[in-house]
């Protein structure tokens, strides 16, 4: 008898171990190129190979090698509001997670009362009738709930895919801050090489002017010359004080980013040339592991996964085993005394028997959440992709402009020259020169604009590629799930 015990135990702890709830997980596919097509060849100075990401890497910024954007980067972490709201964001996240794991653990309660209560005196043959009772007691109690059939581990698997979820939306964070601080960087110091630009273009213009008003006091020229000088002059004063708008703009912006009041701060102006850095695209797999959103994605997908083992438990009974102790007496005085004990000790198996299919709806919504969280997926991956090759393909385009602008700009300056040469020795009237003057400007002018716009794209190329971020640096990336 006592053996056919042991093998019924036996056979109802393998039926139970084998009953898990919690789905096999494995990341969804996705269409991975097998490389970038509007990657430059190597030739180009690019590299195709893929890069070391288990290597540590410095800041993706400090390939710009711009000490000022170094120390406004390394405000972000500190003084950035939409940072720190992600930082509380997984804090939570984690806090959940222990939630879920005191699961797996008793609970312990601990009491002690005193009361007095009177009886009826109407009640019949009731020994206490009509009496006034004190009760003095304490005591303490536990209860489980053993995780048979996986509800406490398929909330903690979830809680814990939500929480890495949450660490890889705060690098996802970091990296957008990032990057939109040092696009407005790059965009201020350009506005400041243009100033620097206009306010020269200024100077010679007020210079010009000078000398054709000198030469209609003198008779040589009539006044339409003058005043064509002093259009051009003006033209270019607006221009440079529109510059002041924007770069004011763009500094308050600054502020913002770095977690300082727009009133307070202040950013002296640079005409130093821009580094424009040569970037390792690597190969498209790597990119999965090196963008924190496609991270956070998949840790969704995970959890989704483990919400539906949680729908699963709900069809499987809960045993909930309990114990009490402790001492309680009608008087004080015999109160810690052994005859003053009580105790008790139980369990409770209990399942849901009908619902009116709300188990079932429930397990149907769980299946549907993870239908979309893996198309939330592979859209993330998509649109990664898409933004890798939209900067790799404006980078190419605009060193193909960068070139042209620069031949043009020479072929105006050279015009420019001559054109003035010419009106000096009376070959051309003065509003040949004002042409010149402002197709020259114009050309220097896009020269610059095209230099920002590569290094807005570097900046974003970075981005796109997950800068310097790497999906191990997860809290437990390795565990499974």
């Amino acid at each position: 008898m006592a053996a056919l015990r042991r093998i019924a135990a036996a056979c109802l702890a393998a039926t139970l171990a084998a009953c898990t709830t919690l789905p096999h997980y494995s990341v969804p596919d996705v269409a991975v190129p097998s490389h970038y097509a509007s990657a430059p060849q190597p030739a180009q100075g690019w590299s195709v190979a893929a890069p070391a990401d288990a290597q540590p890497r410095g800041p993706w910024w400090n390939l710009f090698g711009d000490n000022t954007l170094d120390g406004l980067e390394s405000r972000v972490d500190i003084s950035n509001q939409t940072v720190q709201h992600a930082v509380a964001q997984l804090q939570a996240a984690r806090a959940m997670l222990a939630y879920q794991r005191a699961g797996y653990s008793p609970v312990v309660t601990a009491g002690s009362g005193v009361q007095r209560y009177r009886t009826s005196q109407n009640l019949i043959d009731h020994s206490l009738a009509g009496k006034t009772i004190p009760d003095y007691s304490a005591g303490v109690g536990a209860s489980w709930e053993p995780d048979l059939f996986g509800r406490v581990k398929d909330a903690t698997v979830e809680a814990r895919d939500n929480a890495q979820a949450s660490e890889a939306d705060l690098e996802s964070v970091r990296l957008a801050v990032t990057s939109e601080l040092a696009t407005d960087y790059f965009d201020l110091r350009s506005l400041d090489r243009q100033k620097k630009l206009l306010d020269d273009t200024v100077t010679a213009y007020a210079a010009a002017l000078g000398i054709v008003q000198q030469q209609l006091d003198d008779g040589a020229i009539d006044a339409s010359a003058v005043a064509e000088a002093q259009t051009q002059l003006e033209s270019a004063r607006t221009a440079d004080q529109d510059i002041d708008v924007q770069r004011a703009q763009l500094e308050h912006a600054i502020a913002t980013l770095t977690g300082v009041p727009a009133s307070s701060f202040a950013l002296p102006a640079s005409t130093a040339p821009a580094v424009l850095p040569a970037i390792p695209a690597g190969v498209p797999a790597a990119l999965l592991e090196r963008r924190p959103d496609i991270a956070a994605a998949e840790r969704r997908v995970a959890a989704a996964n483990a919400k539906i083992g949680e729908a699963r438990a709900a069809f499987y009974p809960d045993l909930t085993l309990f114990a009490s102790a402790g001492l309680e007496s009608t008087f004080y005085a015999p109160w810690l005394t052994a005859s003053s004990l009580f105790w008790s000790l139980g369990g409770q198996l209990a399942g849901t028997i009908f619902d009116g299919g709300r188990r079932d709806a429930t397990l149907k919504g769980a299946d549907a959440q993870y239908d979309a969280t893996v198309a939330g997926y592979r859209q993330t991956v998509l649109t990664a992709f898409q933004q890798v090759e939209d900067n790799l393909s404006a980078l190419g385009t605009l060193a193909g402009e960068a070139a042209s602008q620069q031949r043009a700009t020479q072929a105006a300056e050279l015009s420019l020259k001559l054109t003035t040469n010419r009106y000096q020795a009376g070959a051309v009237n003065y509003l040949d020169v004002v042409t010149a003057q402002t197709i020259a400007l114009q050309n220097e002018r896009n020269e610059e604009t095209i230099e920002q716009r590569r290094l807005e794209a570097s900046v974003h190329l970075l981005e796109a590629l997950g800068g310097n971020w790497n999906r191990t640096t997860l809290s437990g990336a390795g565990t499974p799930g």
